[in-house]
């Protein structure tokens, strides 16, 4: 995907979610998510700050106001949006910043997009979004020197959410902190009991420390939720066979195929099952 289509594909995104929730007149956001389609964004612009005029208070054409004009290269005149979002919402409300950030995202300028993220933590102490959204991008910029502080500052003012723990437990891993990203993959397998993120990463945690035991389990624990997961069958087979329960690896191994797992990493621990046996032979 072209740079043009992810930042279209992003301003169509928030289009739908401002088109959600505007209570009055949305055919005006949906004019103008037409002109974004159409790659027409000057114009889309003109159609929300109509709007805009009209009823000045209406955030949703605002927030996707921000967006056009930062997708149009004119980041000078979305940043005299977000001031006016800031002077309308609030004192403390840290979206304006959040909303900045995103539309510095837009332009590439990620620098500019974590500094405006750290003033919605600045604006709004006691909320955890403006930490959350600085932590969680920087995750997926692969920073995690910089996510590190951010998601843990998010986690002490409330943010409990799965997806928070998990990127918390994902930066500790690479960063070394093994016992404080299975604290976090605890959490985050707390935080969402049907999903599998969390116990996806306590396995992770398991298997570079070479506890066998415990990937077991937590690939167990995956194949409850997702019964039909060839990664946590595969993960089962190494952990047995590690634990020289060779029999059941090898019959992890063909659920495995038959769930569409990689044929060559399915070959791989054959060959590693049957290495193991020939030492035993011997």
């Amino acid at each position: 995907m072209t740079r043009r289509a992810r930042v279209r594909s992003a301003l169509l995104a928030c289009a739908c979610v401002c088109a959600a929730c505007a209570c009055a007149r949305p055919s005006a956001l949906d004019r103008a998510q037409a002109l974004v389609r159409g790659h027409r964004e000057i114009e889309a612009a003109g159609v929300l700050r109509e709007r805009l005029q009209a009823r000045p208070d209406d955030m949703a054409a605002r927030r996707l106001l921000v967006r056009v004009l930062a997708a149009a290269g004119q980041l000078p005149a979305a940043r005299d949006e977000v001031a006016e979002m800031a002077r309308r919402l609030p004192p403390g409300d840290p979206s304006p910043y959040i909303e900045l950030g995103h539309a510095l995202e837009l332009s590439h300028r990620f620098d500019e997009a974590l500094a405006a993220y750290d003033e919605a933590a600045a604006v709004a102490p006691r909320s955890p979004d403006g930490a959350r959204e600085g932590g969680m991008r920087s995750a997926r910029w692969g920073e995690a020197e910089a996510a590190r502080p951010r998601l843990e500052e998010a986690v002490r003012r409330g943010a409990h959410d799965a997806d928070t723990w998990h990127a918390l437990g994902l930066v500790r891993v690479h960063l070394g902190d093994l016992d404080g990203a299975a604290d976090a993959y605890r959490a985050a397998a707390a935080a969402d009991a049907a999903g599998v993120e969390g116990w996806l990463g306590l396995a992770t945690v398991a298997v570079v420390r070479g506890d066998a035991a415990a990937a077991l389990d937590a690939y167990d624990h995956v194949l409850e939720r997702r019964p039909r997961s060839a990664a946590a069958q595969l993960g089962r087979a190494w952990a047995l066979s590690a634990l020289g329960r060779g029999a059941e690896a090898s019959r992890a191994l063909d659920a495995a195929e038959q769930l569409g797992a990689p044929p060559a990493n399915v070959a791989r621990q054959r060959a590693r099952l049957a290495a193991l046996a020939d030492a035993g032979d011997d």
